[in-house]
């Protein structure tokens, strides 16, 4: 931003004197442009300063927009001037006002020393336009360049002034107008585009596609990306299974900001998960009903069973021990008609409560393992792989782990695991 402000100082001083000392119409509209492009440069330093202030409590998106509002109003500068410059050669070409145009050496001199400015500071912007992506520099780079243009636009006007076409001047003038206002067009939009948040396409189809080509897939429902100061802001609502835990919504959730973030490195991102569309597995339907009561803890042994043309379902729910029997049955109420109300096919439901137990103390001690072992081996064919003995106020718990052919079913398997806890129960009454 400092090169542009130098450059637009050292442009004006070249283009006013060459344009006073030829009399060209071109040149002393660029000095005009140059004019803007000094205040366009200082605005632009202005705005970068403070888009790069961090976010605060009133700004708590930061301060990026203050690019694009400079932005805009530099392309308001170049309509402008751009305005004046166009009546200017109209009225020459129209023979209103009358000059003579000399096409001397040095001219030719002073506007390759301009080009090779200008050249070089539109570089200069563009560059540091996409290493910092930012609006207002780009905007410095279009404007430049459309001088650049402007001023091979008055080299061909002088040069056709000095090959006997006096009027080569005013049409080249003319040329740099119109070429100034289709940017400063181009530049607005974009910039009215930023700062009434819509939604930009390229970006926006790169976030949809990172987010529907996830593994395992998650349920895409709203998905607003907006633009200010370079960054990308992204608002997401995805679906999860009506029965996930807290935690793996959390997870996909995750697991969209990674993706997005790969996509479109530097945005920031807010996810909202909420139940996704219900199956059709009764089951299914009927837990998810079930945890929208909000004082549930834990919902086990949840068991559906047909009666005739209905379905009848009896489910363990875990409640506060701390709560009144009384608010107890009224909370498995409300389990119970939440139920019947979304799961049309549920002709009843069962209830039983028990109290969420808290972490109970318990001590690891040393029990002649062999009766458990040998229980194992008898039921398994092999000894456990895992075991070990933990004291607490309800007894001695055995923690045991046992090893199953992977072919069988996981139904098989636990009926194994509930034989050996029987043999053990048997065996050691402890």
């Amino acid at each position: 931003a400092l090169v542009s402000v130098g450059a637009a100082c050292l442009l004006i001083a070249i283009k006013l004197v060459a344009g006073l000392a030829s009399s060209s119409l071109g040149l002393l509209a660029e000095a005009a442009h140059s004019g803007t492009d000094l205040a366009a440069a200082l605005l632009t330093f202005f705005a970068v300063s403070v888009a790069v202030r961090p976010a605060d409590r009133g700004h708590p998106y930061g301060h990026g927009k203050a690019q694009n509002l400079a932005a805009l109003a530099e392309s308001a500068f170049l309509v402008a001037v751009s305005f004046v410059i166009a009546g200017a050669a109209i009225a020459r070409l129209a023979g209103v006002i009358e000059f003579e145009v000399e096409a001397t050496r040095w001219t030719f001199t002073a506007v390759a020393f301009v080009i090779a400015i200008d050249a070089s500071r539109t570089i200069v912007s563009l560059r540091g336009a996409r290493l910092y992506r930012s609006d207002a520099l780009l905007a410095n780079a279009l404007h430049f360049g459309s001088d650049l243009a402007g001023t091979l636009a008055v080299l061909a006007g002088l040069s056709a002034v000095a090959l006997g076409f006096p009027a080569g001047d005013s049409v080249a003038a003319l040329f740099v107008s119109v070429l100034v206002v289709a940017a400063a067009v181009r530049l607005a939009r974009r910039n009215v585009d930023v700062l009434m948040d819509r939604s930009p396409d390229e970006a926006t189809r790169s976030a949809r596609r990172a987010i529907t080509g996830l593994e395992p897939p998650v349920e895409l429902r709203r998905l607003r990306l907006r633009r200010a100061g370079g960054e990308h802001f992204a608002d997401v609502v995805i679906g999860v299974a009506p029965g996930a835990a807290v935690g793996q919504g959390h997870t996909a959730a995750d697991r969209v900001e990674d993706a997005l973030r790969e996509a479109l490195p530097g945005i920031d991102v807010v996810v909202h998960v909420e139940p996704g569309a219900l199956g059709s597995d009764v089951r299914e339907r009927t837990l998810a009903a079930a945890l929208t009561v909000a004082q549930v803890r834990e919902i086990h042994n949840l068991a559906l069973l047909e009666v005739g043309d209905r379905i009848e379902v009896s489910l363990h729910l875990k409640l506060p021990g701390d709560l009144s029997l009384d608010r107890a049955h009224a909370i498995a109420e409300e389990v119970e008609d939440a139920i019947l109300s979304e799961v049309r096919e549920v002709g009843s439901v069962r209830t039983h409560l028990e109290p969420l137990k808290e972490a109970a103390a318990g001590e690891e001690i040393a029990v002649d393992a062999a009766a458990v072992e040998l229980a194992v081996i008898e039921e398994t064919g092999a000894a456990p792989r895992d075991l070990r003995f933990v004291r607490t106020d309800d007894g001695i718990v055995a923690f045991l782990t046992l090893a199953l052919g992977s072919e069988g079913s996981l139904a098989d398997a636990h009926g194994r695991a509930s034989a050996v806890e029987e043999r053990i129960r048997r065996a050691v009454p402890a």
